[in-house]
């Protein structure tokens, strides 16, 4: 992917104004044309709103510390984690528009009841990087959307298959700026940022590309993990040092992923050798 206005990570879009708001209600209404996945996604977009709002306060409301538990992954949960897992199920769940929700931080999959049950599965992590929440680090949300392929009730069959059947997805960043940036099949990526004044997500940038020449010579990975790695990824990141790459890592894949979108480089998520 290529850009042509590399400090801004996509085109700016022009009417963000003091009297026009393209929120993400209206921009959903006005380019899906599919009324159940504009309040699916506008429940999400909730849901991003709430828990941007508990990192937000998570000091001063004692949301800091364990939760005292391990997520399906075999990670300890925070109690944050467990917060914006409760938001999400109850926002996805309520929305009419899900029949399966998939959370990291459950061990089985959500089948919402039948009187709730949508066209839609989900499969979501709530809060990624909470490792680093405790110290004000940037985390983030990651989601994928699914139509459901059979008839009927959903099942888990409806939610295990290939990014290839992905509709929708994204992710969205708690950090200084609360980023919402999602794609649909066929379609570019767009970037919203959270208004806190109204509430609202609003559509800052379009058709979001990678920088054309490769943008900024970074790279970006877990040397920590490299004694896992196979020779070949131990290679590309002694290559990266050999050519001047500078070393820029945060933890919290969101934030490593938005940042490598839009100035460039290299992200590797590699623990150990497959």
């Amino acid at each position: 992917m290529c850009s042509s206005d590399l400090s801004a990570g996509g085109k700016p879009v022009e009417n963000v104004d003091e009297h026009d708001f393209m929120t993400l209600g209206r921009w959903l209404m006005t380019h899906t044309k599919d009324m159940e996945l504009t309040i699916l996604m506008a429940q999400l977009g909730l849901a991003c709103k709430a828990t941007s709002r508990a990192c937000a306060k998570a000091g001063i409301a004692d949301l800091f510390g364990m939760a005292g538990d391990q997520n399906s992954s075999g990670d300890d949960q925070k109690k944050l984690d467990v917060l914006s897992n409760n938001i999400f199920v109850a926002a996805l769940t309520n929305s009419g528009a899900c029949a399966v929700l998939v959370s990291e931080e459950n061990e089985d999959p959500i089948i919402v009841p039948e009187d709730k049950q949508g066209r839609f599965c989900v499969a979501f992590d709530p809060l990624d990087g909470s490792s680093n929440i405790d110290c004000n680090v940037s985390t983030g949300t990651i989601f994928a959307v699914y139509e459901k392929s059979s008839a009927g009730v959903g099942t888990v069959e409806d939610i295990l298959r290939t990014g290839n059947d992905i509709v929708a997805a994204g992710y969205c960043m708690y950090g200084a700026a609360t980023e919402l940036v999602m794609c649909f099949k066929g379609s570019g990526v767009e970037r919203f940022a959270l208004d806190p004044s109204l509430g609202e997500f609003i559509h800052t940038h379009s058709n979001v590309r990678f920088p054309e020449d490769g943008g900024k010579k970074i790279y970006s990975c877990n040397e920590g993990n490299s004694v896992n790695w196979d020779a070949k990824i131990n290679s590309a990141v002694n290559d990266f040092k050999a050519n001047k790459y500078a070393a820029r890592y945060v933890g919290s894949m969101v934030s490593d992923v938005h940042r490598t979108i839009l100035y460039g480089g290299i992200f590797i998520d590699r623990k150990s050798v497959v």
